[in-house]
């Protein structure tokens, strides 16, 4: 008894080994498969496209041969057809890929910078193609395995050919863009029933086997556990979002519900694509602002660089006088934003790893807004660093409609140490509730503000009267007309807008005087939602032309307004002139479309002659969306052609007068053309421009950057280029005389 007492605990604690044994044995097992996997799609994507699809096809041909042979089964048929189906996708895409690859070089911005939308879809292509590559060797290898799991297999397989069959419609609509559009141009400038063509085309197509099972196949592996956990938090946040939760129950109510979404991939990708096609912008806003939750901003900061300043301002809105630099005998006034809501304070947060001289003072210590505990990471230093050369000044991501600099702080903190200067990042007011031009004139006040105060900020005050060798204030960053340069961006974004609400106040061929009264009523949906109001066309005084009428020629500043004593940023002043018309019809909104405008959409669809589906070859169909509505109407919009929605619209004068500009940009982003566009448009023009496209990464890498090694390495190429702009690297010297 006593022998077989002395030894249960002994045989209790070999049993609990060999447990921990196995399952370390599973746990190296599964990392030694991931792996393989990564080295296999690293070898894959060295393999040239023609060379891929032979090896595909071959063992997609092997594979059908085999399961065929299994008898009547549903799941062997179901494995034969798939395995045909990747055989008839791959040998239809690898012509449209190879047309495009052909052409592609024509769009680069420079040998040196192989990147643009074309290269991009042939990239994803080709990751499907080696996923499916290395699928099917997997399967040709273990077939016979009693260990293989045919139906996890199989639903991997259907999957991924879903995503194959999709992107080869997209190569398809590719090609007919590339034929379409003028040389070297990325962004379609053709028949605009085309373009309303694509739109539907596109607004048709399924996509939600990109957002299930295959979701993030195109970036680099070690981000794809992080995406499929967001888009898991995103369909149990949607799900709860439609039932009119809000607050923090919605997210405590997401947590529980997102098991279902978890373990079935295939309903993940349809309630994605249910969301993509349905929720509006508040959807997205209210998702997004979740990061700026007290818990989960802390554990972020958490694992971010420790700061000695965070603090969150609030600027008064007064105006206040600067110089200019093209002459510092004349100053000009910078007064507060006044779009949709009239002057109201700014917020911004003020980052410093340092304490510096100017950051304790009780003038900036009157500005701070309390944020509860996190107004305290402020401590009193004994010691004070100096000043900073520099200062940056920060306008953090979300499409102007969501998030604050809270969720951008554990990268801000890391920059603020690396580069050793302090960072301001404007909280700019958001949309819809706060629409364009709002937020454009408040980043412009506080950065003004920031010049005028850098020595409130922690940097130093700089000479502003060389306005060659120095830069405007404090900044480093800015050269030459900069002060001019953000006047023009303000004045004439408000000019438009006060136009705009003008316009909107006025009846056609009406010259008698309207009641205060009436004319606040027909401006308040305007400042409700600028979105909104500009889908109106009333006729103004500017005779039968609509509002689209007003363009970069009438949103320049007057020549006179430049040579006066003392320019002011207000909105009251600046009118536009007549000009020629100038439609864009690529704004979508839903709604109901009036019969008189359905008609004359079909009849100018069948004057057209085939539409976009004719790019497809005989035999051909993609799979069609079960979500939304399939036709979508087309709305005309002016404020998608302003020049100050994008500095790709800009007229030349002002876009002359920018400092070196330096874009990083995502292989995988959908603006990758625009960066590749706006750094042709400035090299054009002579402007120094630089640009750097960082691969396998989605859009918004930096608040990724803790999590792998590509994630770090991209962000530290963001350090690199400001740090260049910050310390410019030294002329060469002149070669001495012969």
């Amino acid at each position: 008894m006593e022998s077989a007492r002395g030894m249960g605990p002994a045989g209790a604690g070999g049993a609990r080994a060999s447990k921990r044994a196995k399952e370390g044995s599973r746990t190296r097992s599964r990392r030694r498969w991931r792996k393989g996997k990564a080295k296999a799609s690293r070898l894959l994507h060295s393999m040239d496209l023609r060379t891929m699809t032979q090896s595909l096809v071959t063992l997609a041909e092997d594979n059908m041969a085999f399961f065929s042979s299994q008898g009547p089964g549903e799941t062997a048929r179901r494995l034969s057809d798939v395995f045909a189906g990747v055989r008839e996708q791959a040998l239809g895409l690898e012509p449209a890929l190879g047309r495009l690859l052909g052409m592609a070089h024509l769009f680069d911005l420079d040998a040196e910078t192989p990147a643009n939308g074309y290269r991009s879809l042939v990239h994803t292509a080709r990751c499907c193609l080696a996923h499916l590559l290395h699928k099917s060797r997997y399967v040709a290898s273990n077939r016979r395995s009693i260990f293989f799991r045919t139906s996890h297999n199989l639903a991997e397989l259907e999957a991924y050919l879903a995503a194959l069959t999709q992107l080869r419609a997209l190569a398809y609509y590719a090609q007919r863009l590339l034929a379409t559009n003028q040389p070297g141009g990325l962004f379609f400038e053709g028949d605009e029933g085309l373009t309303a063509d694509f739109l539907r085309e596109y607004v048709t197509l399924h996509k939600g086997c990109f957002y299930g099972r295959c979701l993030g196949f195109q970036f680099t592996p070690a981000i794809r556990p992080f995406l499929q956990t967001i888009s898991i938090g995103l369909v149990s946040f949607g799900e709860h979002y439609k039932r009119n939760e809000t607050g923090l129950g919605v997210t405590a109510s997401s947590l529980f519900t997102s098991g279902r979404f978890a373990i079935d991939p295939e309903l993940r990708g349809a309630e994605f694509e249910r969301i993509i096609q349905n929720l509006d912008v508040h959807f997205w806003k209210a998702f997004w602002n979740i990061t700026e939750i007290e818990v989960l901003s802390s554990l972020a900061n958490m694992a971010s660089a420790t700061v000695r300043v965070s603090r969150l301002l609030s600027l008064p809105p007064e105006a206040f006088e600067m110089p200019l630099t093209a002459d510092p005998t004349l100053t000009v006034t910078i007064s507060p934003p006044l779009a949709h809501t009239g002057p109201g304070p700014i917020f911004v947060r003020l980052i410093s790893y340092d304490l510096r001289e100017g950051q304790d003072s009780e003038e900036l210590s009157s500005l701070v807004k309390s944020e509860g505990q996190r107004s305290l990471e402020l401590r009193p230093r004994p010691q004070q660093a100096p000043r900073s050369r520099f200062l940056i000044v920060h306008f953090h991501g979300g499409g102007f409609v969501a998030q604050t600099s809270k969720s951008h702080e554990p990268y801000l903190k890391s920059w603020a140490h690396e580069l050793g200067a302090p960072i301001l990042s404007i909280d700019y007011s958001l949309a819809p509730e706060a629409p364009f031009p709002r937020a454009l004139e408040e980043c412009f006040f506080a950065y003004c503000w920031a010049i005028k105060h850098c020595a409130l900020l922690g940097a130093e005050t700089e000479d502003h009267s060389d306005s060659d060798e120095k830069a405007l204030g404090v900044m480093g960053l800015v050269r030459r007309d900069t002060a001019l340069l953000l006047r023009d961006l303000r004045l004439g974004a408000s000019s438009w807008l006060n136009s705009f609400l003008e316009l909107s106040g006025r009846k056609s061929q009406k010259t008698e005087l309207i009641a205060e009264e009436e004319t606040e009523a027909r401006r308040e949906p305007m400042r409700r939602s600028v979105s909104e109001a500009a889908l109106a066309q009333p006729e103004g005084l500017l005779g039968t032309d609509s509002l689209k009428s007003l363009t970069l020629k009438d949103l320049n500043l007057r020549s006179s307004s430049e040579k006066s004593g003392i320019p002011e940023m207000s909105l009251s002043t600046e009118t536009p002139g007549p000009s020629t018309p100038s439609d864009v019809n690529f704004l979508l909104r839903p709604g109901d479309v009036p019969e008189e405008a359905e008609t004359k959409d079909e009849l100018s669809t069948k004057d057209r002659g085939p539409g976009v589906g004719a790019a497809f070859p005989e035999g051909f169909h993609p799979r069609r969306s079960s979500q939304g509505a399939t036709r979508m109407p087309l709305y005309s919009s002016p404020i998608a052609k302003n020049p100050f929605m994008s500095p790709l619209l800009a007229p030349d004068n002002m876009l002359k007068s920018l400092p070196p500009v330096h874009i990083v940009a995502c292989a995988l982003d959908p603006m990758l053309d625009d960066s590749v566009m706006f750094a042709r448009r400035l090299r054009g023009l002579g402007q120094p421009v630089t640009l750097r496209v960082v691969e396998d990464l989605p859009h918004g890498f930096l608040t990724l950057a803790a999590l792998c090694r590509e994630t770090r390495q991209a962000a530290e190429l963001c350090v690199e280029r400001i740090r260049l702009v910050l310390t410019p690297p030294a002329a060469p010297a002149p070669a001495p005389p012969l």
